[in-house]
């Protein structure tokens, strides 16, 4: 099989963001009555952010807002976090290069169109895509391959000709779910769940990514 172009995730995978994610909902839930803290794994990481409000919502319900006012509060300070702290992953930049001179790049991620777009400006990456997909779009969010499928057909590509970089469970489920090739990128806490048993490369950080793998694929 040879792949023809590449798909990237972005919270957690490109971006140092996912800590900044959990921070916003320890905050946002937090005043809401939710027993979120700190110390805890992001156990929703992967979904989409009105599944989050809702997952939450379903374990300890709250009087006051709603889903839509509890989303936006949520992505508000998610943005502001990223404009303040905000940091490329180790190796991301390099990635980027690496899968652009192999073929088209796309992004794809769960996060809404507004908030990945400002994240781009952000870090100086609005122009780097061939196309920028959110699961905001689709019926369902991943481990649903809806978001990859999409950005696979924005390239004329066909799904097998994917090469899907993620770090949650829920993408690389998805990614695979589209008959992809999954390069995942876990954190060490997360390195244990059975979906990254069945990524076709796993790495400990995108540093770790060799141009002799990727040739190996697209060649």
């Amino acid at each position: 099989m040879t792949l023809r172009a590449t798909l990237f995730d972005m919270d957690g995978l490109l971006f140092d963001t996912e800590i900044l994610w959990h921070r916003a909902e320890v905050a946002v839930f937090g005043g809401l009555g939710v027993p979120l803290d700190e110390a805890q794994d992001r156990s929703t990481k992967g979904m989409f952010v009105n599944e989050v409000v809702d997952f939450w919502f379903a374990q300890y319900p709250w009087r006051g807002p709603g889903v839509d006012e509890v989303v936006a509060s949520l992505l508000a300070r998610v943005g502001d976090l990223v404009d303040s702290e905000g940091r490329m992953m180790p190796g991301a930049t390099r990635a980027l290069d690496l899968a652009s001179e192999r073929g088209p790049i796309a992004l794809a991620s769960s996060t809404p169109l507004a908030l990945i777009e400002r994240c781009l400006r952000h870090f100086d990456l609005a122009t780097r895509f061939a196309s920028v997909h959110s699961a905001q779009f689709e019926p369902f969010g991943k481990p649903h391959p809806g978001v990859f499928l999409t950005a696979a057909s924005s390239l004329n590509m066909a799904p097998k000709d994917c090469l899907v970089f993620e770090d949650s469970a829920a993408g690389v489920l998805a990614a695979k779910a589209g008959s992809m090739t999954v390069v995942a990128v876990p954190t060490v806490d997360d390195r244990a769940q059975p979906a990254f048993i069945i990524a076709d490369l796993v790495l400990d950080s995108l540093e770790d990514l060799t141009s002799s793998w990727l040739d190996a694929q697209f060649d």
